[in-house]
């Protein structure tokens, strides 16, 4: 069964940075891309960023400058490193994949959120001060 999990979320300052991680069991990431999103209360899921299996990465122009993606592959973890957080990155930020072999970034992000077959439970960002 192919799971995700996110870590590495929690209060942090306007301007300060984090990292979160997801790490991926019962698949490698050899063959699979992941994506970030996050989500507020009220609000439309965000697409942030991708990875996929050749490494190829996209980021969001909303996040470009401050977020990039990662991975390490001996780990079978996707980062999210995020700098200069703002208040309004505060949301629920979650990793996920469309679990299927070879996608490339642009059809992992072009799938609603249904197609993305398979999701972490999220972890919580507070950006405050």
């Amino acid at each position: 069964q192919l799971q995700l999990a996110e870590s590495g979320g929690g209060l942090v300052q306007p301007g300060g940075s984090l990292t979160l991680s997801c790490v991926g069991r019962g698949f490698t990431l050899d063959y699979y891309g992941i994506a970030w999103f996050r989500q507020v209360p009220g609000k439309e899921r965000e697409g942030l960023s991708c990875i996929s299996s050749d490494g190829s990465t996209y980021v969001s122009d909303s996040v470009k400058g401050r977020f990039t993606t990662y991975s390490d592959k001996a780990k079978n973890t996707v980062y999210l490193q995020m700098n200069d957080l703002k208040d309004e990155d505060t949301a629920v930020y979650y990793c996920a994949t469309d679990g299927l072999k070879f996608s490339t970034t642009h059809q992992i992000m072009s799938k609603e959120a249904l197609e993305l077959l398979y999701w972490g439970r999220g972890t919580q960002v507070n950006v405050s001060s």
